[in-house]
C-alpha cells in the first residue's frame, strides 16, 4: 500500500511540475491546439490555396500566377507559427522556460517575415521587365538573385541576433577571409565584373549568334556570374570566362541587318578595255536592279589593281537579308551572274601561273 502511496505521489509530482515548470495537462491541450492549427494548415493548402490558382489562372497576367506561387510555402508556415504562439501562450512557464519559448516565437515569426520578403521578389521581377529598353533580361535576373542572397543573409543574422549571437565579430572574421580569398580570387572578380559590363552594355543575349574571333563562335545559353555558355554549331557546349568578352571585339551576328558581300574577280590580262568597262557596268546594273541588295548603303564595282597574273576587279554590296541562309542564296545568284556576264562578253577568269624563260646560250 505504501508503494503505490509513493508511486501516487511521484506521477502527480511529475505530471504537476511537467517540463520547464509546465504540467502535462497544459502540454497536452498546446499538443492539442498545435494539431488543430496544422489541420488548419491541410485546409489552407487544399482549398485557399487551390482556389487561388484557380483564379490567377483564369486571368490573362502572370503576375498573379507568380504571386500565388510565390506564397504558398509562407501560407503554409502560418498556421504552424500561430499554432506554436498560441499554444506556447495557454501554457504557464517558469521566467526562464518563458524566454527561451518567446524566443523561439520570434525566430518563427522572423523567419516568416523574412520568407515571405524573399519569395515576393519573384514576382517583382515581372514589373521590371518592363524596364527591358534600361536593363536587359539576364541583368534584371542578376539582380533578382543578388536580392534573394542579400535577404536570406539579413534574415539569419536577424535570427541570430534573436538568440543573442553577435553578428558583428562574425561580419569581421568574414571581411579578413574576404580579403584573403578577393587576394587568390582576381580571375573569379574580374569575370564577375566583365559579365556585368556584358549585361550592361547589352553585347548580347541568350539565343543571340555571337563571334569571338580566334577564341569562340557559337549561340549564347546562359550568361553566368563568372562565365558564358555558348552552344558551338557542331552542337559542343563551351564554357567561356567573361572576361574574353572584355577584352577581346564580339560580333553579334544575329544583328546583322546587311550581310556584306566583298569579292575580288580575277581576269586574264588578254581582257580589252572595252571588255572590262562593259563586264563592270553590267554587273552594277545587275545589283542595282536586283531587289536582293540594299543599294542605299552603297555599291562598289570597280577595277581595282593588276596583279602578277591578273587583272583584278572588286565588288562590294549589301543584301538586304538578315539571314545567313538567305544571304548564302543571294551570293550564289550574284555568282551565277558575274559568270555569265563576263563569258557573255568574251573574257575569262584568270589563274595564277609563272612564265618561265630558258636562256639559250
Amino acid at each position: 500500500m505504501e508503494l503505490i502511496n509513493n508511486f501516487s505521489e511521484v506521477f502527480l509530482s511529475v505530471w504537476n511540475k511537467g517540463i520547464l515548470g509546465v504540467d502535462i495537462f497544459q502540454i497536452l491541450i498546446g499538443i492539442g491546439i498545435f494539431f488543430i492549427f496544422l489541420i488548419f494548415r491541410g485546409i489552407i493548402s487544399k482549398l485557399i490555396i487551390k482556389k487561388l490558382e484557380l483564379i490567377s489562372k483564369k486571368t490573362t497576367n502572370k503576375l498573379d500566377d507568380t504571386f500565388v506561387n510565390a506564397l504558398v510555402g509562407p501560407a503554409r508556415f502560418f498556421p504552424i507559427v500561430v499554432g506554436f504562439f498560441i499554444a506556447s501562450y495557454y501554457m504557464s512557464f517558469t521566467s526562464e522556460g518563458r524566454e527561451i519559448v518567446d524566443t523561439i516565437n520570434r525566430t518563427l515569426i522572423t523567419i516568416l517575415i523574412f520568407w515571405i520578403i524573399h519569395q515576393i521578389i519573384e514576382p517583382v521581377s515581372y514589373i521590371l521587365s518592363g524596364l527591358d529598353q534600361l536593363l536587359t533580361r539576364e541583368l534584371i535576373g542578376w539582380i533578382i538573385k543578388s536580392l534573394k542572397i542579400l535577404i536570406f543573409i539579413l534574415g539569419l543574422a536577424a535570427v541570430l541576433e534573436l538568440w543573442g549571437i553577435k553578428i558583428g565579430p562574425i561580419i569581421a572574421g568574414l571581411g579578413l577571409f574576404g580579403v584573403a580569398v578577393a587576394l587568390g580570387a582576381q580571375d573569379l572578380f574580374k569575370n564577375l565584373i566583365s559579365g556585368i559590363l556584358v549585361l550592361v552594355e547589352k553585347r548580347f543575349k541568350i539565343g543571340d549568334w555571337i563571334s569571338v574571333e580566334g577564341i569562340i563562335e557559337g549561340i549564347v545559353e546562359k550568361i553566368g556570374f563568372r562565365s558564358t555558355t555558348i552552344r558551338k554549331f557542331d552542337k559542343s557546349l563551351a564554357i567561356i570566362p567573361n572576361f574574353q568578352f572584355a577584352e577581346n571585339a564580339v560580333v553579334n551576328v544575329s544583328e546583322t541587318s546587311n550581310w556584306l558581300i566583298s569579292w575580288i574577280i580575277t581576269l586574264q590580262y588578254d581582257t580589252t578595255i572595252g571588255q572590262l568597262k562593259k563586264i563592270r557596268d553590267e554587273i552594277e546594273n545587275h545589283i542595282n536592279a536586283s531587289d536582293d541588295y540594299n543599294t542605299s548603303v552603297g555599291v562598289a564595282v570597280r577595277v581595282d589593281k593588276f596583279s602578277d597574273s591578273s587583272i583584278d576587279m572588286y565588288v562590294r554590296c549589301f543584301t538586304k537579308t538578315g539571314s545567313w541562309t538567305n544571304w548564302l542564296d543571294v551570293k550564289e545568284r550574284l555568282a551565277i551572274a558575274i559568270k555569265e556576264i563576263v563569258e557573255k562578253n568574251g573574257a575569262s577568269f584568270a589563274f595564277p601561273s609563272q612564265s618561265i624563260y630558258v636562256e639559250k646560250k
